[in-house]
């Protein structure tokens, strides 16, 4: 029998009873108050007899009744979304934050703390869904509402992260507010150890964007954000080589001259030569570390109209048309050398067609191409989608790994310990990686008509059912809380089915559609007529 982790409460499965109906909550207490408000309106009331009085009751039950039963149909109004906004954020900001930031998992206790891992009391963490994800969902609350405390919140996340900011530039995945804890080579002097800034697991680019945009929301006025932004940017822009690309990170300055040349399938034996140790120096794709740099170069060009931004952007998608493989292989690989040829990452990542950084590759072309209305950032695209259509497996699913010329899915089996050996057979895969993942056919098809035709990028508007479900399932603390049915997890926290916990990612999303929900236009027309104005009455 698995034994139940501490802090995290199993759920019961069984239903709750039906064989009593009751009214709403508190409903007999209202029912009486609109009694006692009618009866003040007759100067003739001490006389009215009992029947009369109960014909009244009845009168204000069945109206009463009727709303509370039909309220559940009508859009939420703006108060109501107001309300569990605050009610949400005042939670998560007062009884959840650590010095203004966040992990990824909590128990309904508190307890319990989780990143990629258990995390101490003092820690938090960068990598999204952390610091950076949530203080964007505090931003969204703020943008929608101009209430001054959703702000002061998000700037209190800024400066969890300007905390943990490295002497590099950027950050790595956590940061640890005790100095004798789990620290890095922080700019502030206050921790110690290893001074790698990384551009994996969208750290550094989450943790960049958020602070560019909070430097904006608060006018340029906060100097310490000012200069954290200023250094990072520096440091990303001065990681880029010569020829576009980026490294996965970098602990001081970097070797930029390096010629450009096409990629090609490497001609020793990959399985047994070529390994590079320090493979995090070299030219990168991992993760989808294209898209979310070029949108953190974007962001930065937007918001400070730097030119420089926008000619990064520009030489990293040229890399990006060389970094893809010739025939019959027209995509793209995880690692490169700097003789650009697919090389070693870990143990179980090797020199390979990678399908999910390939698709990431060809919509961040997409978005290069929609900024610079340049056609050579569309010229690698047919061909590559070409590849995926001819390479989904049988129940249309796409491998992590393809063979080098082969196109055979390649995939790894544990043997012992760490280490990992190649096969063809996916029927025992470690549990740790995702080795398999959805085609992204239909929508690199659907992107490249879209971009092509030079539409803009649209969103679907957030539907009162999708708020009136999140509305409901806050509970009277403030709190979503979730429960574990088996499904995928960042971090991958070791949940027992039926677990309850709290999550940085829901709480980060919730607070993004109830945001978008009230900022959507016409929201005051639509509103008034359900009944509630923009302040809800």
């Amino acid at each position: 029998m698995k034994t139940q982790p501490k802090g995290f409460p199993r759920i019961s499965s069984r239903s709750p009873r039906r064989d009593r109906i009751t009214p709403p909550q508190g409903l007999f207490a209202v029912w009486e108050r609109r009694y006692h408000q009618t009866m003040k309106t007759f100067p003739f009331s001490h006389t009215v007899s009992l029947s009369c009085r109960v014909v009244l009751i009845l009168t204000a039950a069945i109206h009463l009744t009727a709303a509370a039963i039909a309220q559940p149909d009508a859009p939420p109004t703006t108060a109501q979304v107001r309300q569990a906004l605050d009610r949400a954020i005042t939670f998560y900001t007062k009884s959840v934050a650590v010095n203004g930031g966040y992990v990824y998992y909590y128990s309904p206790d508190l307890q319990q703390r989780l990143g990629e891992g258990t995390a101490s009391p003092t820690q938090i963490w960068v990598q999204p869904p952390g610091t950076p994800t949530v203080g964007m969902a505090l931003l969204d609350a703020w943008h929608a509402t101009q209430e001054p405390r959703f702000l002061a919140s998000a700037r209190d996340a800024a400066t969890a992260l300007i905390h943990g900011q490295l002497k590099s530039g950027a950050w790595t995945n956590s940061i640890d507010f005790d100095p004798a804890g789990q620290t890095a080579a922080y700019r502030n002097g206050k921790g110690r150890g290893r001074n790698f800034s990384t551009l994996d697991d969208d750290i550094s680019q989450s943790a960049l964007q958020f602070l560019m945009k909070c430097d904006q929301a608060t006018h340029f006025n906060d100097p310490v954000i000012s200069e954290a932004v200023r250094v990072a940017l520096d440091a990303l822009l001065n990681s880029q080589f010569s020829n576009g690309a980026f490294p996965q990170g970098w602990d001081g300055p970097i070797d930029q001259q390096q010629k450009s040349i096409n990629a090609s399938y490497p001609t020793c034996d990959w399985r047994t030569e070529g390994r590079i140790k320090e493979y995090w120096d070299m030219y990168t794709l991992n993760d989808g570390l294209a898209g979310t740099v070029v949108e953190t170069l974007l962001v930065a060009h937007d918001i400070y109209n730097r030119p420089d931004c926008m000619a990064a952007v520009v030489r990293f998608g040229d890399f990006l048309i060389a970094a893809q493989l010739p025939e019959p292989q027209p995509a793209w690989a995880q690692q490169y050398n700097h003789n650009m040829q697919p090389i070693w990452a870990r143990r179980f990542e090797p020199p390979a067609i990678a399908g999910r950084e390939s698709a990431d590759v060809l919509l961040t072309l997409m978005r290069i191409h929609e900024v610079t209305r340049e056609p050579r950032f569309l010229k690698p695209i047919a061909p590559a989608i070409a590849w995926f259509q001819r390479s989904q497996l049988p129940d249309g699913q796409m491998a992590r790994y393809y063979e080098l010329q082969t196109n055979r899915p390649l995939y790894m089996q544990r043997t012992s310990g760490r280490n990992y050996q190649l096969t063809y057979d996916d029927s025992r895969l470690p549990k740790h990686y995702g080795w398999k993942n959805s085609s992204p056919v239909k929508k690199l098809q659907r992107e490249l008509t879209r971009v092509s035709a030079g539409r803009p990028a649209t969103t679907s508007p957030v539907s009162p059912q999708t708020v009136r479900e999140i509305l409901s399932s806050l509970d009277k603390q403030g709190r979503w809380l979730s429960t574990y049915h088996n499904e995928p997890l960042a971090g991958q926290p070791k949940f027992q089915p039926g677990q309850q916990y709290l999550s940085s990612a829901v709480f980060s999303q919730n607070i993004h559609l109830l945001a978008s929900y009230l900022s959507r236009p016409g929201r005051d027309g639509r509103d008034a007529a359900a009944g509630g104005g923009v302040d809800g009455r």
